[in-house]
């Protein structure tokens, strides 16, 4: 049996994927989220404040089951949010708090807890962060954003290079995934923005109006790729634009 935990499992590439993993037999989805959208007997929805530290803290003990007979453990830090677009000095102080809480550091532990639940666990292991392009270029009012992905892809790159050190790496791999531009409700969010507070909302405005956006159905197909071929993929921060 293969195992997979992914947070934001309620919309956009979350369910999208949990979707795609539950047409395979032999699969369960443990997801988290605040609201649960998926219905089948192989998932498993727990209901989740990802972003609120002391709900974290008293929960996360419990995310990871004992599974001694897995194939496959995969965890998929998918959730994360935008946050509100303006520029530094016009932010409310808490919004930084919020983002940075699901983002980063709600990753970082979830990696944390999986990598000591499951490092003599024997079988596959496989972490995939969802990154994005903007933590490898600064956008203007995306500041929080950029350098809440920017952490993530170094997390990713730290983490892989302790396992590898310890002689753990053999049974775990890590990436940092970009999943491209991709039609989901953080795309209609950034639509909505003030050019005031973000100076590229018309190439934005344009991707849906060209329809150049991805689906979130291409996207969970183009991280299956990568699920069910990671020795093709060597380095820790990947691209599905880039395969």
């Amino acid at each position: 049996m293969q195992h997979y935990f992914i947070t934001g499992t309620s919309r956009g590439i979350g369910k999208s994927l949990t979707e795609r993993i539950l047409q395979q037999p032999n699969t369960q989805v443990h997801g988290f989220s605040r609201h649960q959208e998926v219905e089948h007997e192989r998932y498993h929805h727990r209901k989740a404040d990802l972003a609120g530290m002391d709900w974290l803290l008293k929960n996360i003990d419990g995310f990871f089951p004992n599974l001694p007979s897995a194939e496959r453990i995969v965890l998929i830090n998918n959730a994360g949010m935008l946050g509100e677009v303006k520029y530094v000095g016009e932010l409310e102080n808490q919004q930084f708090v919020d983002l940075f809480n699901l983002n980063i550091t709600a990753p970082a532990m979830l990696m944390n807890q999986f990598i000591k639940t499951y490092r003599n666990q024997p079988g596959k292991k496989l972490i995939i962060n969802v990154s994005s392009g903007a933590g490898k270029y600064p956008v203007d009012g995306w500041s929080g954003y950029c350098a809440s992905k920017a952490a993530l892809d170094m997390l990713s790159q730290v983490t892989k290079a302790e396992l590898t050190k310890r002689n753990l790496s053999k049974g775990f791999k890590v990436y940092a995934l970009a999943p491209g531009v991709v039609d989901t409700a953080m795309q209609g969010e950034i639509r909505e923005v003030s050019q005031d507070n973000f100076s590229n909302i018309e190439k934005f405005i344009n991707y849906k109006k060209e329809g150049t956006l991805d689906d979130a159905s291409f996207t969970a197909e183009k991280f299956m790729e990568l699920i069910n071929n990671t020795e093709r993929f060597e380095e820790v921060l990947q691209d599905v634009r880039q395969y």
